[in-house]
Order: structure tokens, then sequence, then C-alpha cells
């Protein structure tokens, strides 16, 4: 009996033991899986786990600036290549990856999403939206992506062809997926996602071509849209959709372009105050770019080239502050905007910072929108300041294009496009990537809206026949920077200026330590409060995105995308080397090679003076006619005069099976 009882206890122990070595085999993935459900209060405390990049700005204030300060200013030059990943692309790269407890997350060209492993390098898995290759005509600027929002384990990517799909982190599998836009219409995503209170937050592009801008919330668990706010009112003939719209309609007139849609796209920068419960919403350019044509009774034309603030619960309005009041040089406000506390005349303040394209720095009280400051960070003509009792930019004159060409500074790329800055907290200085430029707005006086097409307002023949003479000098007329600006005194620190139209975003570090990468492939750390090179390493090729960092195993790295594109990529620069896409993570000691340069055969040049183009046989008419068609159909994203940059066939070397085969391919 007493073997009895002793065998039944074994056997108990053994099933119990047996039970407890089952259930614990999924534990790894349990705690995998929990690591990565992220929400709002894991976001508002993502400095208790420096280690992690966990929002597209790090967290919801959008500062880019990192606790971490293992790499310093006394050992950054020890700084190496750990690994490189090639993401098999050739288009521009421009997103922020999310890093999360040693996976890292991001997005390519065509929207492309691939998940690394953080430490080797090594593909875990990719995902391929399927992106039609037509809906590459609608994107003004490449076919580029800003990367992704993750959320309860899910992450989140907007596609070119305006797409919101929920994948699964753990494996990429789509969840759900929802059109956000109407496609029978040129609209496209490349901004990243966010994620407020479970609502997915995006917005698109396209006013260059000629639609209604808006952005809208959809639930993050099922993607049910929850709200949507239009930017700009709709035809007077139809009901306003919220009652924010009202005060927008008095600003634009009865004879307003209302065909091409107004503009006022919604396609890069957000920001949140969780406190507040506001969310902050950019705001670009109209549809077309001159007002004399898209509103020609005049107004404000609310709410173009404004910053919204709005609750995320219901899209409800509270304030808005308009940047460019009868916007009419592409001045968006969709730049990059930092949330910070900082001390002005001995008070702190809860303030909001943008540098938008027009050529101001703004603080703004982001609780109630009032303007504290504002001051130009980049040379410009169109404004000499902004009335701070009125908040409007004084308009000099030499910005009015309506009747006649006018050279205006900044040019439409702006002071400061779309590539991140970034704020440190320890020197209370903000970086920018800023540029220089000086642009010829010339006006179609016969402008008619031709859907689907670029409806900028400008006379696009007549910029392209300039393409080799005063243009080239308007385009380069100074190499862009980086610019660090004290947003108290509202003036310039230091600025660093580089030989390249092609700009890269930012990021900042406790270890004392700025880290920019430009058109030239040169990926840099500065020193944050004198901007002294402190390190430098070349790139296979040009470095647009701005850099994050992260920590696994005990090391901290610095993660960068490089791949040459975007609208400067395309249309200015000029590569000699083919443009292979590659995220590149540098840390103390690392040893691994840097993918070389493939130096492309024969020369690309830019110039015509090298490829002439043969007029032999045809009659003025048809070269005018040619013109035409091609300023309006392919200078966007072939070049004007058919300069190639080098990541699009340049036309002037097509060969006679190309030209046979022209219908088929256009």
């Amino acid at each position: 009996m007493k073997f009895v009882v002793l065998f039944l206890i074994f056997c108990f122990q053994a099933c119990v033991a047996f039970a407890s070595e089952k259930k614990a085999e999924p534990l790894p993935q349990v705690r995998f899986f929990q690591s990565l459900a992220v929400d709002e209060n894991r976001i508002m405390n993502a400095d208790s786990e420096p280690q992690n990049w966990l929002s597209h700005g790090r967290t919801y204030s959008e500062q880019r600036y990192s606790p971490l300060d293992e790499i310093n200013r006394s050992n950054v030059k020890k700084l190496g290549l750990a690994w490189a990943y090639k993401t098999g692309t050739k288009r521009g790269l421009e997103a922020t990856p999310i890093v999360i407890n040693g996976i890292i997350y991001t997005t390519g060209s065509w929207s492309k999403v691939y998940a690394v492993d953080a430490r080797t390098g090594a593909e875990i898995w990719t995902f391929d939206p399927k992106v039609p290759g037509e809906a590459g005509r609608n994107a003004c600027c490449d076919v580029v992506n800003r990367g992704l929002a993750i959320w309860q384990g899910k992450l989140y990517l907007g596609t070119i062809d305006g797409r919101l799909i929920a994948l699964d982190a753990r494996d990429g599998t789509p969840v759900w997926e929802v059109v956000t836009v109407d496609q029978s219409k040129p609209y496209t995503i490349t901004g990243a996602p966010r994620v407020v209170k479970g609502k997915v937050i995006i917005g698109n592009g396209g006013a260059e071509y000629g639609v209604r801008g808006y952005f809208s919330a959809y639930d993050a668990e099922s993607g049910k849209m929850l709200w949507r706010f239009y930017t700009v009112p709709g035809h007077p003939d139809f009901p306003l959709e919220n009652p924010a719209l009202k005060k927008a309609r008095q600003s634009w007139p009865e004879d307003s372009l209302w065909v091409a849609g107004l503009g006022g796209t919604v396609w890069d920068s957000f920001a949140y105050d969780p406190e507040l419960n506001l969310l902050y919403v950019g705001v670009g350019n109209g549809a077309n770019f001159n007002r004399a044509a898209r509103s020609p009774g005049g107004g404000d034309n609310l709410y173009l080239s404004s910053i919204l603030a709005v609750n995320p619960d219901n899209g409800e309005l509270k304030w808005h502050y308009q940047t460019t009041p009868g916007e009419s040089w592409d001045f968006t406000a969709t730049q990059h905007m930092i949330l910070a506390d900082i001390e002005i005349s001995g008070k702190t303040r809860q303030v909001l910072m943008q540098a938008p394209k027009n050529g101001f720095f703004y603080v703004i009280d982001r609780a109630t929108g009032e303007l504290i400051s504002a001051k130009n960070y980049t040379p410009m003509n169109w404004a000499s300041h902004v009335d701070l009792e009125t908040g409007r930019p004084v308009e000099t004159g030499k910005g009015d294009w309506s009747e006649e060409m006018a050279l205006v500074m900044p040019g439409p790329a702006g002071g400061h496009n779309w590539h991140p800055m970034s704020y440190s907290p320890d020197t209370g200085l903000v970086y920018i990537p800023t540029i220089e430029m000086v642009y010829p707005f010339i006006p179609d006086t016969e402008y008619e809206y031709l859907p689907g097409h670029w409806n900028t307002g400008e006379d696009r023949e007549a910029l392209g026949r300039m393409a080799d003479s005063a243009f080239t000098a308007f385009k380069f007329c100074s190499p862009n920077q980086l610019t660090a600006w004290d947003p108290v005194r509202q003036e310039k620190v230091w600025q660093n200026r580089f030989e390249t139209v092609t700009n890269g975003g930012v990021l900042s570090t406790a270890g004392g330590l700025v880290f920019h990468g430009n058109g030239t492939g040169d990926f840099s750390a500065y020193a944050d409060d004198t901007g002294d090179l402190l390190w430098k390493m070349r790139a296979p090729t040009a470095v647009m995105a701005a850099p994050v960092t992260y920590k696994v195993d005990g090391d901290q790295y610095i993660l960068v995308m490089a791949g040459a594109g975007g609208i400067f990529g395309m249309n200015f620069d000029s590569l000699d080397y083919e443009n292979d896409g590659t995220m590149l993570a540098f840390k103390l000691n690392g040893s691994a090679s840097m993918p070389a340069r493939i130096m492309k055969e024969g020369k690309v040049d830019a110039s015509l003076k090298e490829v002439s183009l043969s007029y032999e046989g045809m009659s003025d008419e048809e070269i005018d006619e040619g013109w035409s068609l091609y300023n309006l159909n392919c200078l966007v994203c072939h070049g004007a005069a058919a300069k190639s940059s080098g990541l699009l066939p340049d036309l002037r070397h097509s060969s006679k099976e190309t030209h046979e085969a022209w219908a088929a391919i256009v």
C-alpha cells in the first residue's frame, strides 16, 4: 500500500512538472508579445525605457532627443558600423524606425515594411502592400514613406495609394485594412501614422494635383473610422462637415477654385499633449499655389498653412494659428512640430515650436494658440517680420507673382522641409535642417485646372526652358545647412553648411551630440553646444532620414536609413552611383565593413552641354508642343529639361527601342 501511495505521489509530481514544463514553453513568446503592448501610458513614460524608440518622435512631444549617453563626446570617435541591412530599394528612404526590445520596425519606398534584429541586422520578416506602380505618378515627391506607429501589438502603415493597414507586429500578418481616400483622385500617403487614445491618426497628400485635404481617426482595434476633419471647406452647394469649417468658409470667396479641392492636405506632422488632451496637426498648401488664381476674391483661405489643435476624442477644433494667410508659395505648415516647457521672461511656458516652410520660427502657447514669438531662421524676401499683435506676417510685396514672375525666398522647398528637427533640453536649442533657396514663381496667365495633373498655377513650360540657364542659379542659390536655433532669444547659435541640396533629419542625445546626414552620404556627429564636427562616416548613398538611438545587450546604437530621393533627390541631385537603400547601425568599436558605393557605368551628367536635344526635322510648333507635354507630364519626376537625377531614367539617353515603346510605357 505504501508503495502504491508513493507511486501515486510520484506520478502526481511528474504530471505537475510536465504540465509546468509545457506551460513554460510559450512564456518567451508571451513576454515578447507583452513588450509590444505599447499604449498611451507607455509612450508618456518613454524616458523610463530609453533603450527603446516607441513612437515616431520617440515621445508624444516629438523632441527627438534621447537620454542615452553611452555614446558621447569623449568616445564618439570610436563609433563604427555594427551592421548594414540592404532594403533592396532604389528610391528615397525617409523613415524613422520604431525600436522595441531588440526589434526594429521600419518602412522603405513603395510603403514596404521591414522587421529586423536590432543586434545583428538579420531580417525577421517583411511586408509588401503591393502598391500599384501607377500610384507613383500621384506622388509629388517620390514614393517615400516616413514610418510606422505601434500600439498594443499592432503596427500601422499608410501606403502611397491611400490605404491604412494594421499588421501583427510578431510576423507582419495583416490584421485589417481600410482605404482612407477616394482612389479615383490623386491622393497619396507618405507620412507616419500616430496613435492617440486608441485612435490611429492619418492624413494624406496630393494638393499639387488638386485634392481636398483632411485627416482622420480610426479605431486601432477594428479599423472603423471614428471622425474626420476637413481642413478646407467644400463647394458652397454642399453642407459643412464640421462647425470649424463655418469660420473657414468665410475666408474663401465664392469665386474660389472649388473644382481643385483647394488643397490643405495633412501629409506629415502631428504632436500630442496628453495633459491638455490636444492633438496638434500641421496643414499644407493650397491647390493651386497662386492665390490670385485659386481665390481671386482674396481671403486668408483657412485652414491652409495652419497649425490646428483638436480634441482627439472627437476631432473638435480648440484653436488654430495660420502661419501664412493667403498662402501663395507652397508654404506648408506640415513641418515637424515640437512640444516643450521652456522658460521665457522668467516664466515656464508650455510651448509648441515649428519652423515651417515660410522661413519663420514660431514659438506658440500650446494651450491657447497665442503667438509668443516669431523670427526668420533663414533669409527671406516675401515678408519683413511677423506682427506680434496680429500674429500675421508683414508682406513686402516682393513675393507677389499674381501677374508676373517674382524671385522669392524661400522657394517652394521652404526654409525647412519635412526633415525632422530636434530639441535638446540640455542645451535648450532646436537643431533644424535648413535650406536657402531663391525660386522663380512664373504665373500661368492661361491656367486651367487639369484633373490628375500638376496644378500649381505656374508656367511650367517657361520654368522648364530656364533650366539650363537662370534656373540653375536659382535652385543652387546656396547649399543646405544644419542650424542650431535658440527659441527663447530667437537667434542662430551655430550653423554648419554642406555642398549638397539634399538635407537630412536630426537626432540629439544626452551624450552632448547631434547626429545628421546629408546628400553627399556623410553621416556625422556634432557637439550640441558648438556644432564642432566630432565624427563622420560616408554612407553608400544620401542620408535624408532622421536617425534614432536604442540600446540592446548593454550597447547603445545609432540607426539611420540611407537612400537618395525625395523632391531634391529626384530633380536636383545627379547620382553617379547606384542608389542602394541601406539601413545602417553604428556602435562603439563597431567593426563591420561599410557597403561600397557601386558606381554606374558611363558618365551621369546633369548638364545639357554634353547631351544635346536634337530638334532636326521638327517645326517650331512641334517643339513647343513637346516642351508643353513634357513639362505637364514628366518634369516632376524626370527633372527640368529632362535633367535626370539618376533615380529615374535619363530620357535624353532613351534608346530607339524605348522611343518605339513610348506609348506603352506612359
